[in-house]
């Protein structure tokens, strides 16, 4: 640094020495070096215009007392380096281990270590002035051209703090070899500097890069890295940037002015899209947010679903989640965004991948060991038929491993319901289940389908907030000793499988438990029960009468939400949201869906069938018989239920199912749609072609292509033989007898032959031990599977049954 330099920095800046007595604290006996946080040539020019002013050692000149090669007496702890110095080096700076291999070679050698650091204008958070805040200080290694900026604008406010000295013997005495010593003492005087830099501008403040920082710092992170280095015979240099670059494409970069102006814009654009945005049980929050790390975990309907949810919770004072989104929703400009609100990006599938699974494990560590709230979806993906998918468990399991490696504060998972009048990707939906190829997510998609749901009408949407779910309960009912093992290594204990799975499907029971009923809803469960989807209007408002008699009679859950709409209302709301048409006939008028939205309407029949799905049952046992005693719709009820149960997630347990059914079927009989007969202990249906007769029909149409589905299943394995099939070729040609059942005898529902269904079913069969997979992983029965079929056939009227096995025999 030369004298001219000097002066000529010296027309811009006027900087002033803090503190006060800075150089009463020297000891002007010892030679002093300054130590810098970064390499700056004004930093420096600087500093030494104030050293002059002051009278203090000069940083520009050399050490005394080392001879003709005596380092200078200042240097910094990192450098920028690359053509374009877009690196940053962090390696121990020669001048460090000089001093230090001089200190061991002269015993009376000592020096004064002076952590110096040069400020431009007050801290961000205070500066009033735009421009000014533009080129303030941050904790951010300025490029050339915003420190010219920053030095023109600000350098006149430049402050120069000088810390404690700190003795270079002392700084020797930390370890016994010299390249220990060295990194050693640089973490010390980057802590001081790093105190420093906080008392003058504030903490760091950017969550994304001191994140960063930490993941790459852990254990896991970096035995992973040393695994790849050993593997694929890479520097270790290259696996840090891999590492890195795995964090980098990860990490959110919240921004709470970014939060604040998108929580205006999102209020213009959720009234511009629906009637209202209603939340419910939103006092759960107010229990859980002082002294529980709330993880909230929603069903997933909508990619507005990862807007939705922060918004109703910082609407109502509560702190943004992040979000974990999926990488496919890492596009241009909007990837940015999402980060800005909170939102991490999570690649669909990382088996395999060591260092990525330990970077996103340490990640999501690190922000619940901070103390933000996370929002992921507990089924991975978006629901294509309006029913919750199965549970994907990994976000989970990662999140129960992290809380018991760092148990700070306890977890509490708070599941979500949404409740849509009409989602705008429900035709896409369909279109998938109907065969047509996935459409990869793009940002001209995005804005078309944005630019089309605009023109739309919408309805209401409902946020509706479950019952939470403790962890601390969940771990002391699986293991009373688990605060007192530990969990320091990467292995997980056996027992945290089977809790993760158990957690996984109470989520799902307690997001089903917070359902919302809107008008949309009844209108699809009332019509599509019908002949060709039409009906008289004095019919159909009679329906749904039933229905909200039967859902307020008996409600699912005390945190179910019910439209306060009548059933006439409810009609004519379906009519202004161009759901349904009303006919006029001399009859009466009729109210009519067309094919395609009789289609879309199975999936909101969807979002709620879980709520109907037990009185539905037992009507279902009426079909074929008049009359039945207690023990037999008991002994049906029990037999069917936990199929049903484990495809819609009901929550009764099947030991409360007696009672249950006991008041459903009460139930009934209060609403006219059974008798009952106490002498006899007998149930019946209602006298033919009367009203009640034809209600209590309608009802048992809801459930009833379920036990279909499960029929054809039995039937197709029934008529392959024991040992003569596998679970692949039996869930391909039970596929194949659902769709050519539906072109024959059913509208369009790409829902009623979805392979999943059909796989979770026979999953299920193994698992009741009512088949089993022989060593050539064929498929084997006995008379408990034809008992099964022989109750099927109960419920099922001889049509039904002669239809199914006429298309299974083709």
């Amino acid at each position: 640094m030369s004298l001219l330099t000097g002066k000529f920095w010296a027309l811009f800046t006027r900087a002033r020495l803090q503190p006060d007595d800075a150089g009463a604290r020297l000891d002007p006996r010892l030679p002093v070096c300054y130590v810098l946080e970064a390499a700056s040539d004004t930093d420096l020019a600087v500093l030494r215009n104030v050293c002059t002013a002051n009278r203090l050692p000069r940083p520009t000149r050399r050490l005394p007392g080392f001879g003709r090669d005596a380092p200078g007496a200042a240097f910094a702890l990192e450098r920028r380096v690359g053509f374009w110095n877009t690196r940053v080096d962090r390696r121990t700076p020669a001048e460090l281990r000089r001093l230090l291999q001089a200190a061991r070679a002269d015993a009376g050698l000592e020096v004064q270590l002076v952590p110096a650091a040069v400020y431009w204008s007050r801290a961000p958070r205070k500066e009033r002035s735009f421009i000014r805040l533009l080129v303030s200080d941050d904790w951010v290694i300025a490029s050339r051209l915003r420190r010219l900026f920053t030095v023109l604008i600000n350098g006149r406010r430049a402050v120069v703090q000088l810390g404690e000295p700190l003795s270079l013997r002392a700084l020797d005495q930390l370890a016994p070899d010299v390249n220990v010593a060295a990194r050693r003492a640089m973490r010390q005087m980057r802590g001081v500097l790093a105190r420093q830099r906080t008392a003058h501008i504030g903490p760091d403040l950017s969550h994304r890069r001191t994140i960063v920082a930490e993941v790459l710092r852990t254990r896991a992170v970096r035995a992973a890295m040393a695994q790849l280095v050993r593997d694929r015979k890479m520097s270790r240099h290259q696996a840090l940037q891999q590492a890195r670059a795995c964090v980098e494409e990860i990490a959110a970069d919240y921004s709470h002015p970014f939060v604040m102006f998108m929580s205006r814009v999102l209020t213009w654009l959720w009234n511009r899209l629906y009637d209202g945005v209603q939340v419910g049980h939103i006092e759960t929050l107010a229990r859980l947010a002082t002294d529980h790390e709330i993880v909230y975990v929603p069903c997933h309907r909508s990619t507005t679903d990862d807007l939705l949810l922060p918004y109703a919770v910082f609407q109502h004072g509560f702190a943004t989640p992040h979000v974990a989104a999926g990488i496919n929703l890492n596009l241009p400009v909007v990837g940015r965004l999402l980060r800005k609100g909170g939102g991490f990006f999570i690649r669909r599938t990382f088996r395999g991948n060591a260092l990525y699974t330990a970077v996103i494990s340490k990640y999501l560590s690190a922000i619940m060991a901070r103390g933000h709230s996370i929002e992921y979806f507990i089924e991975g993906g978006r629901s294509r038929t309006g029913r919750l998918l199965n549970p994907a468990t990994g976000m989970l399991s990662m999140t129960v491993m992290s809380y018991l490696r760092q148990p700070r504060r306890p977890v509490a998972f708070v599941p979500v319901y949404f409740g849509y009048e009409r989602v705008f990707e429900a035709r896409t939906y369909i279109g998938e289940l109907s065969g047509r190829p996935k459409e990869k997510e793009s940002v001209w998609g995005l804005l078309r389908g944005i630019v089309k749901f605009l023109r739309e009408k919408h309805g209401r949407v409902q946020v509706n907030f479950g019952e939470p779910i403790l962890l601390d309960t969940r771990l002391d009912a699986r293991n009373p000793d688990w605060r007192r093992e530990s969990y320091a290594g990467e292995e997980r204990p056996r027992w945290i499988v089977p809790l993760v799975n158990e957690l996984a499907d109470d989520i799902l029971r307690h997001i089903n438990a917070a359902a919302v009923v809107t008008p949309v809803n009844l209108l699809a469960l009332a019509l599509l029960v019908t002949p060709r989807q039409a009906a008289l209007e004095r019919s159909l408002v009679r329906h749904i009468d039933t229905l909200l008699s039967l859902l307020r009679t008996i409600p699912y859950h005390e945190r179910v939400s019910v439209t306060d709409k009548t059933a006439r209302e409810t009609v004519d709301y379906g009519v202004r949201l161009d759901m349904v048409t009303r006919e006029q006939h001399r009859s009466g008028d009729y109210v009519r869906m067309s094919a395609d939205s009789a289609v879309l309407a199975t999936y909101y029949r969807n979002n709620v069938l879980h709520l109907v799905a037990l009185p539905s049952l037992l009507a279902c046992c009426f079909i074929g018989i008049s009359g039945m005693r207690t023990d037999d719709v008991q002994r049906l009820a029990l037999r069917i239920y936990p199929y049903v149960a484990n495809e819609l997630y009901l929550h009764w347990r099947e030991d409360e199912l007696a009672g249950v059914v006991r008041q459903m079927l009460a139930a009934l009989v209060s609403l006219q749609l059974l008798q009952y007969d106490p002498a006899t202990d007998v149930w019946s249906r209602p006298v033919p072609n009367s009203a009640a007769a034809t209600e209590l029909s309608l009802l048992a149409q809801n459930t009833l292509p379920t036990i279909e589905r499960y029929y054809v299943a039995i039937a197709v394995l029934i008529r392959a033989g024991s040992n003569q099939i596998t679970q692949k070729v039996m869930e391909e040609r039970c596929q194949l007898i659902a769709q050519q059942m539906m072109l024959l005898y059913r509208f369009n529902s790409p829902e009623f032959f979805d392979r999943v269904l059909f796989s979770n079913f026979i999953d299920l069969l193994r698992a009741r031990g009512v088949i089993r997979v022989d060593g050539q992983g064929l498929l084997e029965f006995d008379d408990v599977l034809r008992r099964v079929a022989a109750d099927a056939e109960l419920v099922l009227s001889e049509q039904i049954r002669h239809s199914i096995l006429q298309v299974a025999h083709a």
